[in-house]
C-alpha cells in the first residue's frame, strides 16, 4: 500500500515537474521540412513586402510519427546575430520562455499532404534584424512536438533582413516638399507686392 502510495505520488511529481518547465527545443524532432522564399542575404521592407514559406512532413521519418500533429504555426525568428546582447530576443530552451520566434506568420490545421504554402506581407510593427523561418508542430493540447526551420541547426544559412518603417513616408515628403515651395512663393510674392505699394506711394 505504501509503494502505490509512494508510486503515485511519483507520477504526480513528474506530471508537475513537466508542466511547470514546459516542452523543451531540444526534446523535439525535426520532421518538417520547411523552405522560405526570400534569397540570403536579401533585404525586405516592413508593411511592403512579402515572404512565401512551403512546408511538409519528411517522408523519411516512419509513417505514423505525425499521429499527434494537429496544428502547424509558422513563426518569423531572429537569427543569433541579432539576439546578441538582446535579452528580450533571447534564445531559451524552454519554449514558454524562448524569444527566438515572437512573430507568428501563420497557424492551420495539420494535414499530411505533400506540400503546404502560404504568403504573409511582412507587418509594420517587424523591427530590423536578420530572421529566418521555422514552423512548429503542436497535438491536440496546443504544445509543441516537433518542429522544421528553412536554416540549419546553427541557424547561419537562409537569412533574410527586414527593414523596418523608419515613420516617413514618400507621400509625406512629398507634400513637405510642395509646401516649402509654395511658402518660398508665398513670400517672393509677398515683397513683390510691398515694395509695388511703395513705389506706387511715391
Amino acid at each position: 500500500m505504501a509503494v502505490r502510495a509512494l508510486l503515485t505520488a511519483s507520477l504526480l511529481l513528474s506530471c508537475f515537474i513537466a508542466t511547470c518547465y514546459g516542452v523543451t527545443f531540444s526534446s523535439l524532432q525535426r520532421t518538417l521540412l520547411v523552405n522560405s522564399s526570400p534569397t540570403p542575404g536579401q533585404v525586405l521592407k516592413a508593411g511592403d513586402d512579402q515572404i512565401t514559406v512551403t512546408w511538409s512532413i519528411n517522408q523519411t521519418f516512419p509513417a505514423g510519427t505525425d499521429s499527434t500533429y494537429k496544428t502547424v504555426k509558422v513563426h518569423l525568428c531572429f537569427a543569433p546575430i541579432s539576439q546578441v546582447e538582446r535579452g528580450w530576443r533571447k534564445t531559451v530552451d524552454d519554449l514558454e520562455k524562448d524569444k527566438t520566434c515572437t512573430f507568428k506568420i501563420e497557424a492551420k490545421p495539420y494535414t499530411p499532404s505533400s506540400n503546404h504554402s502560404y504568403t504573409w506581407t511582412i507587418e509594420r510593427d517587424v523591427p530590423s534584424a536578420t530572421y529566418f523561418v521555422r514552423a512548429y508542430a503542436l497535438n491536440a493540447e496546443g504544445h509543441e512536438v516537433a518542429y522544421g526551420q528553412a536554416t540549419d541547426s546553427h541557424k547561419t544559412t537562409k537569412l533574410f533582413e527586414v527593414q523596418a518603417i523608419t515613420g516617413r513616408h514618400l507621400s509625406l515628403d512629398i507634400a513637405s516638399v510642395c509646401f516649402s515651395a509654395f511658402s518660398v512663393v508665398s513670400l517672393a510674392g509677398f515683397f513683390f507686392m510691398e515694395k509695388r505699394k511703395a513705389r506706387m506711394s511715391k
